[in-house]
């Protein structure tokens, strides 16, 4: 089969559904390619700060969500070794807190945005070709079809293959491990911390309620390079227990044994090295990235998500501009708004992998001994943490409007 699209996007993730809803605010319509036969959430929740939520705004997808979860406004952070607890605020600016919400639920409200022929499940790309300097792009599929397009966006994830066909680096390893699930208690669980955090050597765990009977748990620790991944999800859930949690609060370990075990993961943490961000290439022509296909980040700062629809809204404006400007995608138009994108979200990008692996080091407080440990407890979360925070204090701006749409939205 031999199809031809104005825009394909790679993945049906966040930021993939996000720029396909984006583009098609602005009267454009793009073929998102999904590898897999349905909307995939891989990590149980997320947690999204401000500036994830002026995205949903602009996206319409917002008021879907923020009914059914509340506002978190403080943490408290204890140090498993000493029992000591200390209470972080959330609030960013005095513009709200973030909102901890389940991933799929983030991703149907994104999907219903769309036509359901906009998505085309188990289409996984196995090649991608370039007719001249600016596209068109011939993409081939796993099943034999071969797709045409005049613009190729890539937002398939850490190992993105559109990535590497831009030349991009490949992401590195961080030096830690995740641990992530839903916790399940269909009778209620008695757990009223807007968040709770556990500080260990080498170690970082947390458990956010997400309504009365599911909380949100997770663990991040040191591990070595190639630390083998048990296939078994009760394997995994057996050495949170027995191990990497084992000196853990007992109230901590029983959420961990409640997990349905269907939304359990584990992952080595990566990130893409923010010079390689700065200086690599994230466009070529009419072919770029967005989301971790661009910017890989460990998740210390929750911005993973934020920064995706972060992408999706500038890519949108910038596409979105072109279009309406011209009255239809005009290829060297469409490359220099992919320039302007890019130029908007280098430093952004680089600035968010940097904060969130600093966070991360300082937040683990093991390898650099007391002096770590110290730093932590007494320097990072008294005075640092909530500056690092802030980093969700942003605005990615709106869309351009349509003739005919209302000046005000």
């Amino acid at each position: 089969m031999i199809m031809e699209e104005e825009i394909v996007i790679v993945g049906a993730g966040i930021a993939g559904l996000a720029t396909a809803v984006a583009l098609r605010r602005v009267g454009i319509r793009a073929l998102v390619l999904e590898r897999y036969d349905c909307l995939r959430a891989s990590g149980a929740a997320l947690t999204l700060g401000p500036n994830a939520w002026l995205a949903l705004d602009v996206l319409g997808v917002a008021h879907k969500l923020t009914p059914h979860y509340a506002v978190r406004q403080k943490s408290r952070m204890m140090n498993v070794a000493t029992g000591e607890v200390q209470e972080v605020s959330l609030l960013i600016n005095n513009k709200g807190g973030p909102i901890t919400v389940h991933r799929k639920a983030l991703l149907v409200s994104l999907a219903e945005e769309l036509p359901s022929e906009s998505i085309r499940f188990s289409s996984k790309p196995i090649s991608i070709e370039a007719q001249a300097q600016e596209g068109p792009y011939t993409i081939g599929l796993e099943d034999g079809t071969v797709i045409t397009t005049k613009v190729l966006i890539g937002c398939d994830g850490v190992h993105s293959f559109v990535a590497q066909k831009l030349g991009l680096a490949e992401p590195i390893y961080s030096g830690r491990m995740a641990v992530l699930g839903l916790a399940m208690f269909p009778e209620g669980h008695e757990v009223r911390e807007d968040v709770l955090q556990l500080l260990d050597v080498g170690k970082r765990g947390g458990v956010v309620p997400l309504n009365d009977k599911e909380i949100y748990w997770f663990i991040t620790f040191n591990a070595p390079k190639g630390e083998a991944i048990p296939e078994d999800p009760q394997e995994i859930q057996k050495q949170v227990v027995e191990n990497y949690a084992k000196d853990f609060p007992p109230a901590y370990t029983e959420v961990v044994r409640h997990c349905d075990l269907s939304t359990l993961t584990m992952t080595p943490l990566r990130l893409r090295l923010p010079w390689d961000v700065i200086f690599g290439n994230i466009s070529k022509g009419n072919m770029t990235v967005a989301g971790d296909a661009m910017h890989p980040m460990t998740p210390d700062l929750a911005q993973g998500g934020c920064s995706a629809l972060e992408d999706a809204i500038v890519l949108g404006r910038h596409i979105g501009k072109s279009f309406i400007d011209n009255g239809k995608l005009v290829p060297a138009a469409v490359a220099r708004a992919i320039e302007g994108y890019v130029k908007e979200r280098r430093w952004r990008a680089a600035l968010l992998i940097t904060a969130s692996f600093i966070s991360g080091r300082a937040q683990a407080g093991g390898e650099g001994g007391w002096f770590m440990k110290m730093f932590r407890d007494s320097i990072f979360y008294r005075f640092l943490f909530r500056k690092f925070m802030g980093i969700a204090d942003y605005d990615c701006g709106k869309l351009p409007l349509m003739d005919g749409q209302n000046k005000t939205h």
